[in-house]
């Protein structure tokens, strides 16, 4: 499952864990926004961690789930790879 996840939190403490976690289990691609490819596993664990951390009254973090039909009609005005691209990794 693909998801966007933004937030906007007041903390700079806060904004750091936050976005630590998220770095971890995605691809930053603004300040405050990041492309994730999560499972139902991952996507349950990323959340428990996050609504640790986040001050719910201050803060917002939202999540947008991207369907697979939706990812190729996205798009991006720059030069990097295509949203949610498709990579082979060799080991």
């Amino acid at each position: 499952m693909n998801f966007i996840i933004t937030y906007d939190i007041q903390n700079d403490k806060r904004r750091k864990k936050i976005s630590d976690e998220l770095e971890a289990f995605g691809i930053r691609v603004n300040y405050s926004v990041f492309e994730c490819e999560l499972n139902k596993t991952k996507l349950k664990r990323l959340r428990l961690k996050l609504e640790e951390i986040i001050d719910k009254k201050e803060d917002s973090l939202r999540f947008y789930h991207i369907c697979q039909s939706c990812i190729p009609k996205s798009f991006e005005i720059c030069d990097k790879a295509d949203i949610f691209e498709s990579q082979e990794l060799f080991i």
